[in-house]
This record gives C-alpha cells, structure tokens and sequence, in this order.
C-alpha cells in the first residue's frame, strides 16, 4: 500500500504580509474608534458642563442631555427676543415722560430713561441720555453697580435718534437673595440725572 505523500504547509511571504495587513487594519479601526467614542464623551461632557443645574439635575443619559440642551437653546431664544422687543420699545421712547417727569428745558438737557430688568444670570440695565450731556457718566453708573454687588461683563452703546443707548449686562457677584431692582433703578437714575446730585 503507497503513502499518500504529505501535505506540507508553505508560509509564502505574501501570506504573511496579507495576514500582517489584516491584522494592522484591526488595530487601526479599533483604535479609531475607541478615539471617537473618547471624543463623544468629551463633547458630552462639555455640553453637560454648559447646561445650567435645573436642567440637568437628575437627568444622566446623554439623549437626555440633548433634549434638554434642545430645551435650553429655545430657552435662550426666547428670552433673546423678548429682551429684543423691550429694547426696541425703549429706542421707540424718545419723549417719555415716564422717564424724566420734568418740563421744559430741564427736560431738554436732562433725557434719561432708566430700564432695570431680571436676566438669565443676573440683571439687564438699559440707559439712554443725549451726547454731550455731562449727567450720564458710565463711571458712576460702574460705582452703582459694584456697590450693589453686580460685576458688569458686556456694555453696548448705540446711537439712536440724537442720543445714546446703553445696554449693560450684570452678574450677580453677591448674595442675590432679596435684590431690589426698583432700588437699584432709583440709585441709577439718581446718578445719571443731573438734577439729583
């Protein structure tokens, strides 16, 4: 009875190189993908980070997170437009009386309106007067608002009709418990109506 011959197995070098590859590639889409899964989570948490607490107290998942993210931005929007009407009607308020109750040229040389309204994270302020006036002076304004505890972080001024807006946005630095805004409104018109210093 012949032996059937043996079968030997012959590693060619292309054999080699192809399992080398395959291997290579492996490695290489594994290691991709634990780095975009590092990514994501990175970006989630940064997301999170941005999210104030009652928005994501109690809420762990990430879809969770990007609802509520979701929610934020209409949020935000919102408030944007509505801050957004308020200023467009006190640029409509050249001649309130509301603003200064006197008449005649003291009226004239003094036309100041004084708007103080609760935002997201503390208080808008909005100030309007003339151009050369020396009775709005932001330096004052500035020493009101440290003293009330407020750290001003964005002030705009606009030129609107013959006279200047100001559009100042505060943070709260104190203790915000029992903030009187009409207070802090009174202490503001004091300082940039020239009548009352």
């Amino acid at each position: 009875m012949e032996k059937s011959p043996r079968q030997k197995v012959v590693l060619t070098p292309g054999n080699n190189t192809e399992n080398i590859n395959s291997s290579n590639k492996k490695i290489v889409r594994r290691d991709m993908e634990r780095r975009r899964r590092q990514e994501m989570a990175n970006l989630n948490a940064s997301l999170r980070s941005l999210l104030p607490l009652e928005y994501v107290k109690g809420k762990r998942s990430i879809s969770d997170h990007m609802h509520e993210a979701v929610n934020y931005i209409n949020h935000l929007q919102m408030k944007i437009q509505d801050l957004g009407a308020k200023r467009d009607e006190l640029r409509n308020q050249s001649n309130t009386s509301a603003c200064d109750s006197e008449s005649g040229s003291s009226y004239k040389r003094s036309r100041h309106c004084v708007i103080v309204s609760p935002c997201m994270d503390g208080v808008e302020i909005l100030i309007s007067g003339g151009f050369k006036e020396e009775g709005l002076l932001l330096s004052k304004v500035m020493e009101v608002l440290l003293e009330e505890g407020l750290g001003v972080h964005r002030c705009v001024s606009t030129k609107v009709n013959e006279g200047l807006l100001h559009t100042m946005n505060c943070k709260q630095v104190s203790d915000p418990t029992g903030f009187d805004l009409c207070g802090l409104r009174q202490k503001l018109w004091n300082a940039v109506t020239p009548s009352s210093r």
